[in-house]
């Protein structure tokens, strides 16, 4: 997928994106993208709120990029 399809794939049903312009830019510079997604293993629930930004990781996964997602274990010891 070029830059500008990948784009349009990763804001689809997002109400925001911080930085088009500045995504594009990595994008277009055809390497993988390193992203991480950091979650507090401390809340008492999760909820289908969570699959969002877990869907959103498997999507640049899909497209090559690297998804990391962090557990914070220091947290969880506190």
């Amino acid at each position: 997928m070029s830059p500008e399809q990948q784009l349009l794939h990763l804001t689809a049903g997002a109400a925001k994106v911080l930085s088009e312009k500045e995504l594009l830019e990595k994008l277009k510079l055809l390497r993988p993208l390193r992203v991480k997604l950091g979650v507090d293993p401390t809340a008492p629930d999760i909820h289908f709120g969570h699959t969002v930004a877990l869907e959103k990781l498997r999507q640049f996964q899909l497209l090559g990029h690297q998804a990391v997602l962090i557990i914070g274990d220091f947290t969880a010891t506190i």
